[in-house]
Formats: C-alpha cells, sequence, structure tokens
C-alpha cells in the first residue's frame, strides 16, 4: 500500500535514554540500526497509545515499509512519543492529516549536529510503501553512512 507520511527522523544523540541505541519492541533488532535491505531494515518508530496500561502500537512490531526517496526498507521497532500518554503527542495524532514516522538515522559514529543534520535532510511528507515487495533498489548502509542521501 502506498500512501504519503510524515517521515522525521531520530538518532543515537536524541533518543530515550539520549546516546544510546534501545528500542522497545525489536523484531529483527535488539537495538536500533539496520542498513536498509529487506533483510536487514532501518528500526522505525511509530506514534502508540497506553490504553488500560497496555502500549498499542500505531503499526505492529516488524510491519516493513520501503521508502523510495531514500532507497531503504524500514521495519517498526519503536516507539515513537513518551510519557503517561503518548496518544496526545504528535508521533500518534500526525502532521497535517498524514502519520508521522520516525526513522532511525543512526549518528553514533558521527557527531550530533551531522545527526541532526541528517535529520533535518529527510523530514518532509513523502510517498511510503507499506508491505512492500523485497525488489526494491536499496543504497544499503546506515542514514548517517551514506550521508543521508536523497533520490
Amino acid at each position: 500500500m502506498r500512501f504519503e507520511a510524515y517521515v522525521t527522523g531520530y538518532s543515537y544523540w536524541d533518543n530515550t535514554p539520549p546516546g544510546s541505541s534501545a528500542i522497545s519492541n525489536g523484531v529483527v533488532h535488539d537495538e536500533a540500526s539496520g542498513i536498509g535491505t529487506y533483510a536487514d531494515p532501518i528500526t522505525l518508530a511509530v506514534g502508540h497509545s497506553i490504553i488500560n496500561g497496555k502500549d498499542i502500537l500505531d503499526y505492529p512490531p516488524g510491519t516493513r515499509f520501503y521508502f523510495p526517496y531514500l532507497k531503504k526498507y524500514v521495519m517498526v521497532e519503536d516507539t515513537c512519543g513518551d510519557g503517561d500518554t503518548p496518544q496526545d503527542g504528535p508521533c500518534h495524532s500526525g502532521y497535517e492529516g498524514h502519520p508521522w514516522l520516525d526513522l532511525y538515522v543512526d549518528g553514533k559514529d558521527v557527531s550530533r549536529s551531522a545527526s541532526t543534520n541528517c535529520m533535518n535532510s529527510i523530514t518532509d511528507v513523502h510517498t511510503v510503501i507499506q508491505n512492500p515487495a523485497l525488489t526494491y533498489a536499496v543504497v544499503a548502509g546506515s542514514l548517517s553512512e551514506t550521508g543521508c542521501e536523497i533520490f
């Protein structure tokens, strides 16, 4: 399924907790990572709700997407939004009618400012493909390692 989503980035430097690659719902990875191939997708954080003490993600863990503008496969493995009521935050409510998807750009091997520049460069409304075929073109490598190249 192809649709428009508001894509942002998060890094090693601004993760929760900061300076870590911790994730909440690992499927392929134990920590945020990935090189963007179908077999090794980049970790994606999505909005979530806490209802009656149960944490419910907007997309189930393991949901794959393909981001054509980055030539990367990604997978839901983390949550975006903190606190007792994350459903009240922008990650769950979306941006201007678009779902919000927060992509891990890595950054542990580059400066905080380089990570921030990468996050800023990928942030916008973009076409994404949910449950994609495994045949799309890929430029393998973490976003920070590949210079956050946009196609």
